[in-house]
C-alpha cells in the first residue's frame, strides 16, 4: 500500500471507530461470531463488517483486503488498550468531554444541524453523546498510549523532503480550496427571570407527577429532548461514567421510583425518575426544559457586535485583539478567533465542511473582510450573534512542499511514529494472547498475530 493511501486509511478508520452507528439501514445483515481474541477482549465479525462497510460507503472504495486491514487495526487498538490498562494510562472525563464536543460539532457541521444528526442516528443529542462516550474514551487512551511509545519522535526538514520524494507522482494528494475563518461571538447569558421561569415550570410538572400523573406522559408532552420524549423520557440503560456529571450524580442517587430534585446541566434543567438499576447500570426517565436568552438580550448582543465591528473598521482595535478581549467563545478567543476544524484539528476548512450559516455569511467576502452580525442557533434555540472574518483562502492544488509543508511534515511525523509503534508491537507481541479465526488465515497482516 502506498504511503499516502495507508495514512488516508488510518484516518478513515479513526473516524469510523468513533462514529460507526449500528443503525445504518442499508448495511447488510451479518450473522455474528467471534473472529479474534486479544487478551480477554473478543472482536466480533459484526464490528469488522460495520467498520469496513462504513469506509466503503464514505470513500467509494472496494478493496478485497479492506476487512483484513480493519481487523489488524482493531487488534492493534485492543492491544494498546490492554497495555494502557496495565500501565494505568487513563483518559480523564474532561478530555473525553472536550473531544466528544469537538466531534459532535464536526458531524453537526457535516450534516447541517443538531436536529438532522438526531434524526439520522435516531437519538437525542444527549443520548448520542452518552453512546459514543466510551468510544471516545478508548480513542483518547489509544492516542495517549501511542504518545507514550512514540512521543519523542520528530522529523527534520530533510526527512520531510525525503518523505515527500517517496510519494509516487500519481499518489500525491490533491488539496481542495480551503479557508480560514475567525469569529467574535456575543452570547448573552440567560437572565435570572428566565432561569426562574424554567425552574418554576419544572416544579409544577413534578408536582403533577407527585399528585398522580404519569412521568412518561408528562415527559412526552413537556420534555424538550425530542427523542427521549417520544419514549416517555426514557434514556435506556447506561453505565456509571456515561452521563454528564451533574445528571449522573442525581440519577445514581435515586432509589425505587423516586423523582430527583431539579438538576441543572449544560443542556438545561431536568427532573429524573429511576426505572431500574442493575449494579452500576441504570435506566432512567427525564424531563428536560432549556432556558432561552430573551429577545431583548439577543438584541443587546447584536448591537454590541455592531459597535465592535465599527470600531474594527475605523482602526480603533484590530480583529484579533477584539476577539481576545470581547469574544464569548473560550475555544477561539485566544487564537485570534480562528475556528478549529474538529475533523483535522487545524484552522483550515474545506468549503463543504462549513456549517451552512457560516458559508452563506462568508461566501462573498474578500480576504480580511467581515460579515454583519449573524444569528447563532442551537436547533430552534437562538443563542447569540457573531461576526465572521475571512482570514485566508487557498486555491485547489496538488500538495507541495512550498504551500503544504506543515501538512506534509505532520504526515511524515505520523509515519515515523507509526513505525516506532510497529516496532513496539513486534517486541511486545509475545506478552499477549492473540487468536484469530481461520477465516482470516489468508490475510497478509503486517504482524504474524497467531504466532507468539
Amino acid at each position: 500500500m502506498g504511503i499516502t493511501k495507508k495514512l488516508f486509511f488510518s484516518t478513515c478508520l479513526i473516524l469510523v471507530f468513533i462514529f460507526t452507528s449500528g443503525e445504518v439501514a442499508s448495511q447488510p445483515v451479518t450473522i455474528d461470531k467471534i473472529i479474534a481474541v486479544v487478551g480477554d477482549e473478543a472482536i466480533l465479525l459484526s464490528d469488522i463488517e460495520a467498520q469496513a462497510f462504513q469506509i466503503e460507503q464514505q470513500n467509494g472504495i472496494k478493496d478485497p483486503d479492506l476487512r483484513c486491514r480493519v481487523l489488524e487495526e482493531v487488534i492493534i487498538q485492543k492491544l494498546l488498550l490492554n497495555q494502557a490498562e496495565k500501565d494505568s494510562v487513563i483518559a480523564s472525563d474532561e478530555m473525553v468531554d472536550a473531544e466528544l464536543n469537538k466531534k459532535i460539532r464536526f458531524f453537526v457541521s457535516q450534516i447541517g444541524s443538531v436536529e438532522a444528526l438526531e434524526d439520522y442516528l435516531g437519538k437525542s443529542l444527549l443520548a448520542i453523546k452518552e453512546e459514543f462516550r466510551d468510544r471516545i474514551r478508548d480513542q483518547i487512551t489509544i492516542q495517549q498510549m501511542q504518545s507514550q511509545i512514540a512521543g519523542d519522535v520528530n522529523v527534520s526538514p530533510s526527512e520531510v523532503k525525503a518523505f515527500y520524494a517517496e510519494i509516487p507522482t500519481d499518489s500525491i494528494p490533491f488539496i481542495e480550496s480551503e479557508i480560514q475563518v475567525a469569529q467574535i461571538l456575543a452570547k448573552p447569558p440567560v437572565n435570572d427571570a428566565e432561569r426562574d421561569r424554567v425552574r418554576n415550570e419544572l416544579k409544577e410538572i413534578k408536582q403533577k407527577i407527585v399528585d398522580g400523573r404519569s412521568f412518561a406522559s408528562m415527559a412526552a408532552f413537556y420534555s424538550q429532548d425530542p427523542v427521549s420524549a417520544a419514549k416517555g423520557g426514557e434514556l435506556g440503560f447506561v453505565n456509571r461514567g456515561d452521563l454528564v456529571p451533574e445528571f449522573e450524580a442525581a440519577a445514581f442517587a435515586l432509589k425505587g421510583s423516586e423523582i430527583s430534585d431539579i438538576v441543572e446541566s449544560t443542556y438545561g434543567f431536568h427532573i429524573i425518575q429511576l426505572i431500574e438499576r442493575r449494579g452500576e447500570t441504570i435506566n432512567v426517565r427525564h424531563i428536560l426544559l432549556s432556558p432561552k436568552a430573551s429577545p431583548e438580550d439577543l438584541e443587546k448582543a447584536r448591537k454590541r457586535l455592531d459597535s465592535l465591528q465599527q470600531a474594527i473598521r475605523l482602526g480603533e482595535i484590530n480583529f484579533d485583539e477584539a476577539a481576545l478581549k470581547y469574544s464569548d467563545d473560550e475555544e477561539t478567543k485566544n487564537n485570534s478567533g480562528l475556528l478549529i476544524n474538529p475533523g483535522s484539528g487545524s484552522t483550515w476548512w474545506e468549503i463543504s465542511q462549513l456549517d451552512q450559516s457560516i458559508f452563506f455569511a462568508i461566501d462573498k467576502l474578500k480576504i480580511g473582510e467581515m460579515s454583519d452580525p449573524v444569528l447563532v442557533r442551537e436547533g430552534e434555540k437562538k443563542t447569540g450573534y457573531r461576526i465572521l472574518m475571512l482570514k485566508a483562502r487557498t486555491e485547489p492544488h496538488k500538495a507541495n512542499l512550498k504551500d503544504d509543508y506543515q501538512r506534509i511534515q505532520q504526515a511524515a511525523e505520523a509515519k515515523k511514529k507509526e513505525e516506532k509503534v510497529d516496532e513496539w508491537i513486534k517486541r511486545k507481541r509475545p506478552n499477549f494472547f492473540i487468536k484469530i479465526d481461520s477465516q482470516y488465515s489468508d490475510c497478509d497482516f503486517q504482524t504474524n498475530w497467531n504466532q507468539p
